[in-house]
């Protein structure tokens, strides 16, 4: 039991630390160590829904499903189908749904974890706000404003009724029901949501937690979503500055934060200061992510471009080059994305000189684009 619960801080602490690989092989040991006591003890369910939610964390959803299934078996047969451990799994399995886009699978599992809390603990316990406002992200994701904002609501008040005003959980529901508003636009109600978001988790986590990271990153986007580049910029940069010092420089979200700063210097054509983040975002994302993920993709192809307009075509044409490699071996050589990647090589090859190499490219591009998909 010691040892179990050592290998869970130690797996814990690895990932806060930005090391979710060797939290991953942690985690796989204890699952092995509360094995020992039988395929069905409690500690296995709770190892089981560990490493999923560590596989969910790097986006390797196909590993993380069965383990939360299992978890889930173990603690229905062991504690009842309506036991709050019960819905902690619904609840996590429902977010790997929801991560995937599936979301008709992930909103039956989102409604049976509700019930279990509410009937369980009570209609105004803090889990069961925590429950709402998770499932208000599903619906807010779908664009389905509507039946969002009650379950924001209501899950604010549960907090602010059992907590007081000042409460890390209040933070998280003001901050969450501003990002509703922002995703529509209503920028006036999200601002002051976000402002007093922000002056609560400063209060009580401090200035340099990765909570206050995470309001002060939305509050910056809204701001460049407005024009109000000066605002956002320190925003941006102090929520860099408190994730790499919290989490490490090799942490996913200070890949994300990373990328977030390189695009907002990208939307104002400020290209020397967005290489930067981009390379740096890029070097986190690959220890993470596949070569051919989207988001590397998609660095991959600003990084390009960047350095095509500045005219360092020798680093342009290694990206290129890279691209064309993953787009022929994810998507085969007729793609569409092929035919683009071989355009751009071209445009390189004709600014260096070598127009036959850049004439030939264009005409695989053309025969590529002329095939029906």
């Amino acid at each position: 039991m010691i040892e179990w619960e050592t290998l869970n801080k130690e797996g814990m602490s690895l990932y806060m630390q930005g090391h979710p690989d060797r939290a991953v092989v942690v985690a796989i040991k204890a699952l092995q160590v509360a094995e020992q006591a039988g395929p069905d003890h409690q500690n296995v369910a709770v190892s089981l829904n560990n490493l999923a939610d560590l596989y969910r964390s790097q986006e390797q959803y196909t590993q993380a499903e069965p383990l939360y299934k299992r978890s889930l078996a173990i603690n229905e047969k062991a504690l009842g189908p309506d036991h709050p451990d019960v819905a902690i799994v619904l609840h996590n399995l429902a977010a790997l749904y929801t991560a995937q886009g599936k979301y008709k699978l992930a909103e039956p599992l989102y409604i049976r974890s509700l019930a279990i809390d509410e009937k369980a603990l009570g209609p105004d316990h803090p889990d069961v706000a925590t429950s709402l406002n998770n499932f208000a992200g599903l619906y807010r994701i779908q664009g389905q404003y509507a039946q969002a904002e009650p379950l924001y609501k209501r899950s604010l008040e549960i907090w602010e009724k059992a907590f007081g005003p000042n409460h890390p959980d209040v933070a998280s529901g003001l901050h969450t029901l501003a990002f509703l508003y922002d995703s529509q636009g209503q920028h006036s109600q999200a601002e002051p949501l976000y402002k007093r978001s922000l002056a609560i988790r400063e209060k009580a986590l401090g200035p340099d937690h990765p909570d206050v990271a995470l309001v002060l990153h939305n509050l910056a986007r809204l701001y460049k979503i407005q024009g109000q580049y000066a605002q956002a910029e320190p925003l941006f940069k102090r929520s860099l500055s408190i994730l790499y010092k919290a989490l490490g420089p090799a942490h996913p979200q200070v890949g994300m934060s990373l990328h977030n700063l390189a695009e907002f210097y990208y939307t104002q054509g400020q290209y020397t200061q967005a290489e930067w983040p981009y390379r740096h975002s890029l070097e986190i994302k690959e220890k993470s992510l596949s070569s051919d993920h989207p988001e590397v993709i998609t660095i991959l192809n600003k990084l390009c471009e960047i350095y095509y307009i500045q005219g360092e075509y020798t680093q342009a044409e290694t990206l290129c080059k890279r691209l064309l490699a993953i787009h022929e071996k994810s998507l085969g050589q007729d793609h569409p994305n092929v035919a683009t990647s071989l355009e751009n090589l071209a445009q390189i090859y004709r600014k260096t000189g070598r127009e036959k190499e850049g004439e030939q490219l264009e005409k695989q591009a053309t025969e590529i684009r002329s095939i029906k998909q």
